[in-house]
């Protein structure tokens, strides 16, 4: 497995086929370094194109889960677009901020769902990253801010474009505004974490039994849900019913169909081949 900087892989346990995938900056709080940027891409496509992974949980080493993107980042990034032409450093700092997102959207674009377990702190492009997730959970002391408006930024690694789809537009609208402070509660009120776990360990306890079970299912059926709903969110309900009915055309043809209608009528647990 590769060695990264700002992050690390850990197999659930030799058989398993989940994977973690822990932001690993302990001394920062695990913020979003310039390497992290670079790294994080790669690691998540590594797990992508890995048979072996079917789930990846998304979590923070230490105390924390993230404090948002390192202020030096955002620095390099103004540095590095500096040039005496206007037009020129508009460029390049737009190309800067494009390279940022990709590696956030890098989690949408993989096949496999990648649930995000957050504890402690949640902030600014933490929120960027969990919102691409696909599932979110959290413990009791996790606490979250769109902080970005605070430092006198536009959010815009893509907190504003997913949140609303997630809690609602108004509220997306107030807490990016505010930059309030909230927890986890109020975040499962909100919609943006499916529950609210007693504690770190019982978080990453109950992660871990979701994770698994959705490890046992269909790796096409799965990949094809993840797909057909992220496609679905920017489609009419006809597109999207066009987009699906094309894609099972294809998907409905596998074999894992055959098996789970087999073991349904033999009442086992179906056996899927990897993907």
């Amino acid at each position: 497995m590769e060695e990264y900087k700002s992050l690390k892989i850990i197999q659930i346990s030799p058989n398993s086929r989940v994977y973690y995938l822990y932001l690993n900056r302990l001394g920062q709080l695990n913020a979003l370094s310039r390497d992290f940027f670079t790294e994080f891409p790669k690691a998540v496509s590594s797990l992508d194109q890995n048979p072996n992974v079917a789930v990846i949980i998304l979590a923070g080493s230490g105390k924390h889960f993230c404090s948002g993107i390192d202020l030096q980042t955002v620095s390099d990034g103004l540095e590095e677009a500096n040039s005496p032409d206007c037009g020129r450093k508009v460029e390049r700092l737009r190309r800067h901020i494009k390279f940022l997102q990709e590696a956030i959207t890098a989690i949408e674009c993989c096949r496999k769902p990648v649930i995000a377990a957050v504890h402690g702190a949640c902030i600014g492009g933490a929120i960027d990253i969990i919102t691409a997730c696909d599932i979110r959970y959290c413990c009791s002391d996790a606490f979250f801010s769109v902080k970005e408006v605070d430092l006198a930024i536009t959010a815009d690694l893509g907190t504003l474009q997913r949140l609303p789809s997630i809690v609602g537009f108004g509220n997306a609208m107030e807490l990016a505004l505010t930059g309030r402070r909230f927890n986890g509660s109020e975040a499962k009120e909100l919609g943006l974490v499916s529950k609210v776990f007693t504690s770190k360990q019982a978080l990453e306890e109950g992660v871990k039994v979701v994770a698994e079970e959705i490890a046992t299912k269909s790796p096409l059926a799965v990949t094809g849900t993840k797909a057909v709903l992220l496609k679905s969110r920017d489609l009419t309900v006809e597109q999207g019913l066009d987009y699906v009915a094309t894609w099972n055309s294809g998907a409905l043809l596998s074999d894992d169909l055959k098996e789970a209608i087999s073991a349904y009528s033999q009442k086992r647990k179906p056996k899927f081949a990897k993907l």
